[in-house]
């Protein structure tokens, strides 16, 4: 059985999953993927492909995070996903809740929607070409973890975002990392989410990190 990430539709078959990827989620993949996806599910390659050759068959990381992930549930061995934080999470795959995130950088949003920020890690991301609610699939996520799979590094006192270190003792900038308003350790700080994604803004943590100039 295949259950979808990004909705309550299960699949018994693997082509009928990936074609359901294909068609009701084209904004979670680029034109690559939806391409292989095509292939895959029977568009123009074999409709009976097994999981291992999907992962052979060159899927770009998108796409081979959710197949492993949901077919699998596997979502990584070890967690780390590449990312360098002192606190890596346990348990991918045990848990799923949600909450929100607010990221603006001299007056500019980050905007969390676009492809460069959808499903990085399987521990923590955006998905489904949404940017506000994030997605947590294991147990002991950091704020520093979850940052740090986005390509954006945080402290208490800092902000590194492409390339540009903002740091809060410079008295060009100001930086703020709260959780619901509260400031906190992105080290230390473990994310609490909503079981329902509906619910992630009322219930999920409200994640506002703000760089501004002073």
């Amino acid at each position: 059985m295949h259950d979808c990430p990004h909705c309550t539709e299960s699949f018994e078959d693997e082509a009928d999953f990936l074609g359901h990827l294909r068609d009701d989620h084209p904004a979670a993949f680029g034109a690559v993927d939806r391409r292989r996806l095509d292939q895959l599910s029977g568009d123009g390659g074999d409709a009976g492909i097994s999981g291992t050759a999907l992962l052979l068959a060159g899927l770009t990381l998108a796409v081979v995070g959710i197949v492993v992930f949901v077919t699998f549930g596997l979502g990584g061995s070890s967690g780390d996903d590449g990312v360098a934080a002192a606190r890596t999470p346990t348990n991918v795959g045990g848990a799923h809740t949600h909450g929100t995130m607010e990221v603006v950088v001299l007056g500019d949003s980050v905007d969390f929607s676009r492809d460069r920020y959808q499903l990085r890690a399987n521990a923590f991301h955006f998905e489904a070409g949404e940017g506000t609610v994030w997605h947590v699939h294991a147990e002991g996520v950091t704020l520093e973890w979850a940052m740090s799979s986005l390509g954006i590094e945080v402290t208490e006192t800092s902000v590194t975002f492409e390339g540009t270190t903002y740091h809060d003792s410079d008295p060009q900038y100001a930086v703020s990392v709260t959780v619901d308003g509260e400031p906190v350790d992105p080290e230390t700080y473990v994310l609490q989410g909503a079981p329902d994604a509906r619910n992630a803004a009322s219930q999920g943590d409200h994640v506002r990190i703000v760089v501004e100039a002073e």
